[in-house]
């Protein structure tokens, strides 16, 4: 019965990874309302290196951090919210990288 409510509830490692990403972004939203209004940027670190963005998110910024087939990182920050997310555009030339090697 005790395995049933859990699951049904999330439980177990994903309900700690999704309590631990609400405390990432409350603590950066009190991050951003501590400092002066003027020098508020809304989108920075919070725990010395999980960054976070609460700025309206921009179609140059989606391509920037989710296709970005050039850039040097499989994982940027996320467009909006806390954490980071996957450089879809990154791994798609690397895998076309390997195909094309294993090809040749």
């Amino acid at each position: 019965m005790g395995s049933n409510r859990t699951h049904r509830n999330g439980g177990g490692l994903r309900g700690v990874v999704q309590l631990v990403v609400l405390g990432l972004g409350v603590a950066a939203v009190v991050k951003e309302l501590r400092t002066p209004p003027a020098e508020r940027t809304w989108n920075g670190t919070v725990a010395g290196f999980v960054p976070y963005d609460f700025r309206f998110p921009t179609l140059a910024r989606f391509r920037e951090r989710v296709w970005d087939p050039d850039g040097s990182h499989l994982l940027s920050p996320h467009v909006f919210g806390v954490g980071w997310t996957v450089n879809v555009g990154r791994v798609v030339h690397l895998v076309q990288e390997k195909v094309d090697t294993a090809t040749e």
